[in-house]
């Protein structure tokens, strides 16, 4: 695949030796330039992710494990204590090239800080990371550092001095593929930076109708409880047998336990014929994407024959979600046909994927850049409908449009 020029630019800058931080909105490529520069390379880059569920989906670890950071039980310097006296901390440490900190925005300040001093120490160089090449990937413009109260200011991983003294160079991605439609960029462009101007009212005020009746398309919900009534009371509507398969599980019961949260599979997988579902994973060969959805019209314990919405129908065998330790080995893997039903997702869930049609509710969202990651899943404004939407909810934070906007002077 030809890579578009700020891409170009981009792998020039991975190719180097300098921290950077590869940035842009949703659909510029990311994470397809990241995966292209882990194959061309021959230094060690272990991917780390911010959650359980994004390290299984991009077959990473999650940055805490891979530091020793646990939940920072004791504060940063108890913390720091303990990694540097782990052995396994220091061998992985000293052993990699550099990392990837894949979904930066969500990883706080404080844990970039903490992780930061490890590995200075365990490398025993006085510089930043002790010499660990660092790559961070991310917009924080969309979701960001999970915090358990609402009202605290946000700890955003540019925040903390450890994201100056680490002086990434910055890489911007400004050409969006995953849609051609240029009136909706425009619009995602102002959701984007928490703009609501008569532009992005009247194309939301356009999209508030009810779909057609015979159209199939996901459901956006802020709510798991909501989305799963919702995929079940539709799957219930349908005609036909229901059929079950178990997703098989492999590992100690902890690391198990861990993995039925994480992965993108259910533990049981729940389908009739004709059911709407959603393809949990990118393809190799290029027919499908993370998000793409289509009918199950034939069903058999080994392989699923599954309609596109796009119009060819694929054939789809079980696919191992793995886990990995923080050392890479895999300790547990989930089995199961790559798909969920499609009728809803929950917003969280859909971040990363390209949804074929979206119906979206936009009443009640509560953090900042929840309504972009929402609006920006589908390719085309004429394959989004709205139930519903209140100004409050698109909204951005003040700091990351400051942190933005000296990052483009920069």
């Amino acid at each position: 695949m030809k890579l578009t020029s700020c891409q170009n630019a981009a792998m020039n800058l991975l190719k180097g030796t300098d921290n950077v931080f590869l940035t842009g909105q949703a659909g510029t490529g990311k994470s397809f330039l990241i995966e292209r520069f882990r194959r061309e390379t021959t230094l060690r880059y272990p991917v780390l992710a911010s959650t359980g569920a994004a390290a299984v989906i991009v077959g990473g670890r999650t940055f805490h494990s891979y530091f020793g950071l646990g939940i920072l039980e004791g504060g940063p310097a108890a913390t720091i204590n303990k990694a540097i006296r782990n052995s396994k901390v220091r061998k992985r440490l000293n052993a990699a090239d550099g990392i990837i900190l894949d979904e930066v925005s969500m990883i706080p300040g404080v844990a970039l800080a903490t992780a930061e001093a490890i590995a200075r120490h365990v490398r025993d160089r006085d510089v930043p990371w002790g010499g660990l090449r660092v790559i961070a990937v991310g917009d924080f413009y969309q979701l960001p550092p999970i915090s358990r109260d609402r009202t605290a200011e946000r700890d955003w991983a540019f925040k903390s001095p450890i994201w100056q003294a680490s002086q990434f160079i910055p890489s911007i991605l400004d050409t969006v593929m995953r849609t051609s439609d240029p009136d909706f960029l425009e619009v995602l462009n102002r959701v984007r930076v928490g703009q609501c101007d008569a532009l992005v009212t009247d194309f939301l005020n356009s999209r508030d109708i009810v779909p057609p009746e015979d159209m199939d398309l996901t459901r956006l919900f802020p709510f798991r409880e909501t989305t799963e009534l919702h995929n079940l009371e539709r799957l219930g509507a349908l005609k036909g047998k229901e059929v079950s398969f178990p997703t098989i599980y492999t590992g100690p019961d902890n690391f198990v336990a861990m993995l039925r949260n994480s992965a993108p599979i259910p533990q049981a997988l729940r389908i009739k014929p004709d059911a709407l579902v959603m393809l949990r994973h990118n393809d190799p060969k290029g027919r499908w994407v993370n998000g793409s959805t289509g009918y199950v019209r034939k069903i058999s314990t080994s392989v699923l024959h599954i309609e596109l919405l796009d119009g060819f129908t694929i054939e789809l065998e079980p696919l191992s979600f793995e886990m990995l330790d923080a050392d890479g080995k895999r300790v547990a893997s989930a089995t199961n046909f790559p798909i969920t039903l499609a009728y809803a997702a929950t917003i969280h869930k859909a971040q990363g994927a390209t949804l074929t049609r979206m119906h979206v509710d936009l009443k009640n969202l509560w953090e900042p850049g929840q309504a972009y990651v929402a609006l920006s899943r589908v390719r085309r404004g004429g394959d989004m409908f709205i139930n519903g939407w209140n100004p409050r909810s698109i909204r951005t934070d003040s700091a990351v449009t400051r942190f933005e906007q000296a990052l483009r002077n920069q």
